[in-house]
């Protein structure tokens, strides 16, 4: 079994597009297409695919996150493993990838967010080495 990890590139637009209504988000192809082209032009954002037999299987985004009250560090924005392929080590290979990216930025912690209902999610990134911190709640206003 070989899966390809790479850079993220536009052209992949439709099959990151799939993956990630499958976690219900359901942005258009065109909302989507200029959000990788927004993420792909920042020098402190990236995203990677996950290739399985020709076929993307999955996504990866992360930033360099930089606040006020805790030390720089890279967040993971998104993860998308397609539902056919969970449990064969794409999430672990797409993850490795972004520590990879993250120590070259000079990090040496990387976040992330997870909806407290995906607990099989916590489960996988707890045994990757993932602690968790803290619940909370997010909420957001339109403006």
């Amino acid at each position: 079994m070989k899966i390809i990890v790479r850079e993220m590139d536009v052209k992949d637009v439709e099959a990151v597009n799939a993956l990630s209504r499958q976690l219900g988000y359901p942005l258009s192809l065109s909302q989507t297409r200029q959000n990788i082209r927004a993420v792909l032009q920042s020098k402190d954002h990236t995203a990677f695919v996950a290739e399985y037999r020709n076929k993307i299987v999955g996504w990866i985004g992360a930033a360099q996150a930089i606040m006020i009250e805790v030390m720089p560090h890279c967040e993971i924005n998104g993860l998308v493993i397609d539902e056919h392929h969970r449990g064969i080590g794409v999430g672990k290979l797409l993850i490795d990838r972004v520590k990879h990216w993250a120590k070259e930025k000079g990090n040496d912690k990387i976040g992330l967010h997870c909806n407290v209902k995906r607990t099989e999610a916590h489960l996988f990134y707890q045994h990757l080495g993932f602690t968790e911190l803290k619940q909370q709640k997010n909420f957001v206003m339109n403006i």
